[in-house]
């Protein structure tokens, strides 16, 4: 028999109680997520969108507007190196495989036009309008020797870049211009 109020209380304590076992705040708040969790993972996915999705809805001028700037970039490119070395670069644009590149004697690259871009032509002074084939223009110490005119082409976007053989400026202008 239980001598004193101690052990009855010890006794009470160890004893399992009948009937359904009570549910503490803790462990209801573990059932579910909080709004708070929610609303957090959700901006995580929609930051995730934002930033990967843009690229798969281009539309067609996005691409178009890059790859003219890639263009321009590269003579502007072509033009300082040739004049700050004194050396000679070859830039060739290959209309009917879609690609152009850059030469000189100690570096090359080639780019293939993305994203369903198209060069639809080169104006060049000595060699007129050309549209088909390879075009071919000398980067000198003092840069080329005449301005260069391109013309990009996506879909019913078009974008002209004009090239200005003495100060080695390239203009991007939207629309088929002369």
């Amino acid at each position: 028999m239980i001598e004193n109020k101690f052990e009855m209380l010890i006794v009470n304590f160890a004893r399992p109680q009948a009937g359904p076992p009570r549910r503490t705040i803790c462990n209801s708040r573990r059932n579910a997520f909080t709004l708070i969790e929610l609303v957090v993972v959700i901006f995580i996915i929609s930051i995730a969108t934002a930033l990967i999705m843009p690229s798969f809805w281009d539309g067609g001028e996005g691409g178009l507007k890059t790859e003219t700037r890639r263009i321009a970039n590269t003579m502007r490119y072509i033009y300082d190196e040739a004049v700050n070395r004194k050396q000679t670069y070859l830039f060739e644009i290959d209309l009917d495989s879609e690609s152009w590149r850059f030469a000189s004697e100690k570096e090359s690259r080639r780019f293939l036009m993305k994203r369903e871009v198209e060069i639809k032509d080169v104006l060049v002074p000595s060699l007129g309008e050309v549209s088909r084939g390879k075009v071919t223009i000398a980067f000198g110490p003092m840069g080329p020797e005449e301005p260069i005119i391109l013309h990009l082409l996506k879909d019913r976007w078009e974008y002209t870049i004009i090239f200005n053989h003495l100060n080695g400026r390239a203009k991007i202008l939207e629309g088929y211009i002369l």
